[in-house]
């Protein structure tokens, strides 16, 4: 949405192909340690350990994670789009996100996120991830608004469906353009 899928099938495929990885090997370790490594229960190193370096490379760590940070780049509309909605001061900006621990920090520094969202709702810190309906409970009691005062984004109908039991209005992000159409339905606009 407003940046790449830091971690995701894609980015990890591409890591395969790059670093000559077993593709079922890999992903069958990343399906046992990923609820981990994204509620924080498990750190980068322990989920490479688990993951990658349990064995012989010929590659470094350091070129691992390098790379599995390059991985996150920008939409730069979408956060144009978002840094406006924050200017306007209207609107609080929170964000509910499943991510470990490492990569969410590096995201929020990289692309100066603190300046666009007043909360953090990541699953890294409050060991719960996205789809479960408690980590959207959570984000409410967070912010102290009722569910009709939110909208939730996200690009993805599973992580829609729980914000909507909740009573939150609710946007499947496609596009830059269609969201703003949406927001503006809402009565949402950027400065």
């Amino acid at each position: 949405m407003l940046l790449t899928n830091a971690w995701d099938h894609n980015e990890r495929g591409e890591a395969v192909a790059k670093f000559g990885l077993d593709a079922n090997d890999f992903e069958k370790r990343h399906e046992l340690v990923v609820s981990d490594f994204e509620r924080g229960k498990l750190d980068l190193e322990g989920y490479l350990n688990r993951t990658v370096f349990y064995d012989y490379r010929p590659f470094t760590r350091e070129a691992f994670q390098q790379f599995m940070f390059s991985r996150s780049q920008p939409n730069r509309e979408a956060l144009a789009l978002a840094r406006g909605l924050a200017a306007s001061g209207r609107v609080f900006m929170a964000t509910i996100n499943n991510e470990s621990t490492e990569l969410n920090m590096f995201r929020i520094r990289q692309y100066q996120l603190r300046e666009i969202f007043q909360l953090f709702v990541s699953s890294c810190y409050v060991g719960l991830r996205k789809p479960e309906l408690n980590i959207y409970q959570l984000a409410l009691n967070l912010t102290q608004r009722p569910p009709d005062e939110c909208c939730f984004i996200d690009d993805r109908p599973e992580n829609l469906e729980p914000a909507q039991q909740l009573g939150m209005h609710c946007i499947r992000m496609q596009r830059v353009s269609q969201l703003r159409e949406e927001l503006n339905k809402l009565g949402v606009q950027d400065a």
